[in-house]
């Protein structure tokens, strides 16, 4: 076990303890006003990114550069030829995706064959690096953390709580009139909707003071630990935890002493890195949670 790993199990052991407070939990009639509410605002509405697309052929470093340039979220890979389903989009790519090639480039020196054996893509891509040419169709969500996720033209924000709640990033809204798209709607966008729709309803709002522990939410139990990495770590080894386990920063800690230092992000979402860095823990209210998300653009 590298030392990075050993730090992250380290990291969360002042949690763990902490006893679940009550859940201060809405009259029924709220939560029934609220869900009615929502089935009515429609996905497009919160439409929050354009779609930019690349061809599938295109180099990675092409797409990096559309990326940057463009200044988007990720791009729409789209082939000539149409899928099964009459569908020309086979993915998306992203900055998570670029993570996970380059660390896998960095590193591909290093593998031996059996390293690679049942892992079919990343032989495609090792194969395609070695030829000197690797087209994003090969890298379109290779950090599976970025699947295709298309919603139809009426959907709700209802349907967004469904695919985001699985840990989608991001979904594209069909149109009306055609095969296209009219924008794509990310989970920041629609955390932002939700923080505006609190502020105007005192019973949402009231029930926001709940704190994360009290919720129950799934994701604070997804990990044993908060990832992080020693402050002599290398990049390539921020990059590898990065990519290993399925997250967009790594705590960047002191070696002798443990205290957290910094943060360190693969710019998951727009390239760059954020900084300064917030915390929050089981006991913080959900309300405070929302708030730091949006400020720090995490």
């Amino acid at each position: 076990m590298t030392s990075s790993r050993r730090q992250s199990l380290s990291l969360s052991n002042s949690w763990v303890a902490e006893p679940t407070p009550n859940l201060i939990a809405p009259p029924p009639a709220d939560s029934e006003f609220w869900t009615k509410t929502w089935k009515g605002v429609l996905a497009r509405d919160l439409i929050d990114h354009r779609i930019v697309t690349v061809d599938a052929d295109t180099t990675v470093e092409e797409a990096c550069e559309t990326l940057l340039s463009e200044d988007i979220l990720c791009l729409a890979v789209k082939s000539e030829t149409p899928d099964i389903s009459g569908s020309h989009y086979v993915g998306l790519f992203d900055f998570s995706d670029v993570n996970a090639f380059l660390t896998l480039a960095a590193t591909s020196h290093t593998l031996h064959p059996e390293d690679l054996h049942g892992k079919p893509r990343s032989n495609e891509i090792v194969s395609a690096a070695r030829a000197g040419r690797v087209a994003v169709r090969l890298v379109s969500d290779f950090s599976e953390k970025n699947p295709l996720e298309i919603l139809p033209n009426d959907a709700t924000i209802i349907s967004l709580l469904q695919l985001f709640s699985r840990g989608t990033h991001r979904a594209l809204i069909r149109s009306a009139s055609s095969d296209e798209f009219d924008g794509m709607v990310s989970d920041r966008g629609l955390l932002a909707w939700f923080a505006s729709y609190a502020e105007k309803t005192p019973s949402l709002r009231d029930f926001c003071l709940n704190s994360l522990h009290s919720i129950s939410l799934p994701s604070l139990n997804i990990y044993s630990a908060v990832v992080g990495a020693t402050a002599s770590s290398t990049v390539l080894d921020a990059m590898r935890l990065m990519s290993e386990e399925g997250v967009s920063s790594v705590a960047v800690v002191d070696d002798e002493t443990g205290g957290l230092l910094s943060a360190k992000a693969d710019g998951s979402t727009d390239g760059a890195d954020k900084y300064p860095v917030y915390s929050v823990s089981p006991s913080t209210p959900l309300v405070y949670t929302i708030q730091k998300l949006l400020a720090s653009r995490s």
